[in-house]
């Protein structure tokens, strides 16, 4: 008997969707149509990068691939672990995931960040996320990729040992609770919601994982340094011409003022050049 057969009645009312729905046909081809999606933003966030600073195909696949596997990884234990659970698994799933995509998001930072303090104190190139060496190595793809895994073992044993506490069953009662139909609970479970969190957790996850050179963050910073002093000099001309309407006296003492606002401007436009 499949998820159309089998439904659990909710004690308040209205219909869940079976243990065998995570991974009966219907559910199988929402997990790979959003597995197709997600991927499909990461490729967009691709073109999204400036030109000067796109990466290559191969880094952006060394990149990608670890949030791929790791990703891959969670959701397989999410979907047993609704199962191993009393009641609907489908609010089970939600409740993990969101966790995941949460909680689970700061952890993931914390040991990227760790990671990349390990290899400049140490000298461990390879442990450091978004280098690869030149030309690109295989073996540092590895051995983040691994560490990028361990780091999401991490999160769902932190994230499960927290599922115990009894205050989640009043939320599994609460969440979804307006659908009845098991069918739409799944699709919302599985492809609707998660789409747009992992959306935004890919797009943020990718941010941690890429390389940024040194060059394009100072390039960055000395182009808002210099923006922000052409919109200062800017509000002062006009200032200067108010003043000038008002007091022609004024005018000695705003061309002072001048003088210093080129002088400082000067040496940044330099750096810029250079």
């Amino acid at each position: 008997m499949n998820s159309t057969q089998i439904m659990l009645k909710n004690p308040q009312g209205g219909f869940h969707c079976s243990k065998d729905s995570l991974t009966d046909v219907f559910g199988w081809f929402l997990q790979v149509l959003l597995a197709c999606l997600a991927f499909t933003c990461l490729i967009a966030k691709r073109f999204c990068e400036p030109r000067a600073e796109r990466r290559s195909w191969l880094i952006w696949f060394y990149d990608t691939s670890k949030q791929g596997m790791g990703a891959m990884a969670i959701h397989l234990a999410n979907v047993w672990l609704a199962g191993q659970y009393m009641g609907d698994p489908c609010t089970w799933y939600l409740i993990n995931f969101l966790l995941d995509s949460s909680m689970g998001l700061l952890i993931i930072f914390t040991g990227i960040r760790f990671c990349q303090y390990l290899s400049r104190k140490k000298g461990w190139d390879a442990i450091n996320f978004g280098e690869y060496g030149k030309p690109p190595s295989a073996n540092a793809w590895l051995a983040q990729c691994c560490l990028y895994v361990g780091l999401m073992a991490i999160v769902k044993v932190s994230i499960t040992l927290f599922m115990q506490l009894d205050f989640w069953d009043g939320v599994k009662n609460f969440i979804l609770s307006p659908i009845n139909n098991p069918k739409i609970e799944l699709a919302f479970v599985m492809l609707i919601i998660p789409f747009f969190v992992n959306m935004l957790m890919f797009w943020v996850t990718d941010n941690f994982l890429m390389h940024k050179s040194r060059t394009s963050r100072r390039l960055r910073r000395d182009s808002v340094e210099d923006s922000l002093l052409t919109r200062t000099k800017v509000k002062y001309r006009t200032i200067k011409k108010k003043a000038r309407r008002r007091d022609p006296e004024s005018d000695i003492l705003l061309s002072g003022d001048d003088e210093l606002l080129d002088s400082e401007s000067t040496p940044i436009n330099r750096h810029v050049m250079a």
